[in-house]
């Protein structure tokens, strides 16, 4: 008999709505789950035991069973407040910050349901993509524990992979959601720029993050994503506001369900960073991206190769933007020593940019959205591997020297930050594994508000490879599931 955390989030929501399932026993279950395995995996930052205890109390007394999440359990990636639980940003700098309120991503969620169980891990202010802070044992991968999860919502991959957590939000600014679901076997979506109003990207620096879901199956990362758009399943508060978009209602849980319809896919394995650095893809990356691609074909969907137009000022324009992120850092020359080496060199580099200089980089970035924008005009979804490599070991990325570290991140993910840029939806979907059982990804790059079509396709892949049934070896503590 399955296990609670056996099931689909989906279908833990629908035991919930029978009265099946209790909150709280929902609650106590991943709770439970958390204590046995997260002293190995560093998974969560903080855990609010009592806090989630007498949420779901609440949740089963107070809230109405309509809203979207009602009673599953999530936990805050630790870039979001929530009112008097400590948030650290992945930083020593704000080791024993209780923030005295909450921001809207942990607000949306407790509208839509959802039950808090405390803040999983992230690198230092999210700003590298593996999640190896100074703040916290570093977060390991449950598919190998020498391995790191990626970054920066590794703890949040993490706790979904291993089952101590049905889904978790994360926040993606240059791969941040996709980089450490295809390291963990999930599935991640970063949406448009603009769909979901916690975390739209609009109005941050080159409007490059954006907030959306991991999870173990393409429904429940809509499920999640419906939560985090509109709560209380009322129309969102905030328009959306993207180019001739697909969908701008939702719910998008209902073209996960269906997954229907024949694609125009573009088929690509360049990258923009291609000029700047010698990007090899692994030859077990290549060979499940071509298994995936001929699968494609298979289900019906146009194929066509594709390649980038030469863009060699996009490297450099990208690394300013970088820099230029951990420019306003509340950190001088009194308390920076809590900083980590590499957040230090990006503050440090960012202030040193001149005007001039950052508005040349947010130009060239907003000509880059265009061209690519037209150039994958002509196809429903572009395909291209997630990561070049498989999951790196930890301590592989150089904490020291900034010039290398950069250049390993790029190395590792050449084809996230584009997306960021470009401000396409995109989501990575656990294809295959390396003859060692690692996950491996592919992503979807998506027409703009394009959710619907990635979805769609994704979950056609999933009724073939069914990568919901496939689990790391702590999944079961009795035996491997593999």
């Amino acid at each position: 008999m399955p296990e609670l955390h056996d099931l689909s989030a989906l279908d833990q929501w629908r035991l919930l709505q029978k009265g099946e399932v209790g909150v709280l026993e929902l609650t106590e279950h991943y709770l439970a789950r958390i204590e046995r395995l997260d002293p190995e995996l560093g998974a969560f930052f903080e855990v609010t035991a009592d806090r989630a205890r007498e949420r779901a109390r609440f949740v089963e007394r107070q809230v109405p069973r309509t809203t979207t999440l009602w009673g599953l359990p999530f936990a805050d990636k630790d870039l979001v407040r929530r009112q008097g639980v400590r948030t650290t940003f992945g930083s020593r700098l704000f080791e024993g910050f209780l923030p005295e309120i909450s921001d809207d991503a942990a607000t949306d969620l407790d509208a839509a349901g959802g039950v808090s169980l405390g803040k999983t891990a992230t690198p230092e202010f999210g700003l590298a993509s593996y999640t190896e802070s100074l703040v916290g044992p570093p977060t390991r991968n449950p598919y190998d524990v020498a391995l790191g999860p990626g970054g920066s919502s590794g703890g949040a991959a993490v706790a979904v992979a291993s089952g101590m957590l049905p889904f978790a939000p994360g926040s993606d600014g240059g791969g941040s959601i996709r980089i450490p679901a295809a390291a963990t076997g999930l599935v991640g979506l970063k949406p448009s720029r603009g769909r979901v109003p916690s975390g739209s990207g609009i109005g941050s620096l080159a409007g490059l993050p954006v907030t959306g879901p991991l999870a173990r199956s393409v429904t429940d990362a809509a499920l999640l994503l419906d939560g985090l758009i509109s709560p209380t399943g009322a129309p969102p508060r905030q328009p959306y506001s993207l180019r001739a978009p697909e969908n701008t209602e939702g719910p998008f849980l209902g073209a996960a369900v269906r997954g229907e319809g024949r694609f125009q896919l573009g088929v690509m394995t360049d990258s923009p960073w291609d000029l700047a650095y010698e990007i090899v893809i692994d030859p077990e990356v290549q060979e499940t991206f071509d298994q995936t691609v001929d699968l494609l074909a298979t289900l019906g969907h146009g194929i066509e190769p594709v390649s980038l137009e030469p863009a060699p000022e996009y490297p450099p324009a990208f690394r300013s933007i970088w820099q230029a992120g951990a420019a306003l850092l509340p950190a001088d020359a009194s308390n920076e020593n809590l900083l980590e080496p590499l957040t230090r060199w990006l503050m440090h580099r960012g202030r040193a940019l001149g005007a001039a200089e950052l508005g040349s980089a947010l130009a060239t970035l907003s000509g880059f959205e265009r061209s690519i924008i037209r150039q994958f005009s002509t196809f429903d979804a572009i395909v291209t591997p997630t990561l070049a490599l498989p999951p790196r070991p930890i301590g592989w990325y150089d904490p020291d020297d900034g010039e290398k570290n950069f250049a390993q991140q790029v190395l590792y993910s050449p084809f996230t930050s584009f997306v960021n840029v470009s401000g396409l939806p995109a989501i990575t979907l656990p294809v295959g594994e390396t003859r060692s059982h690692l996950p491996i990804g592919v992503q979807l790059i998506g027409r703009p508000g394009g959710e619907a079509t990635l979805l769609s396709i994704g979950r056609q892949l999933e009724r073939r490879l069914r990568w919901e049934l496939l689990h790391p070896p702590v999944w079961s503590l009795e035996s491997e599931v593999r």
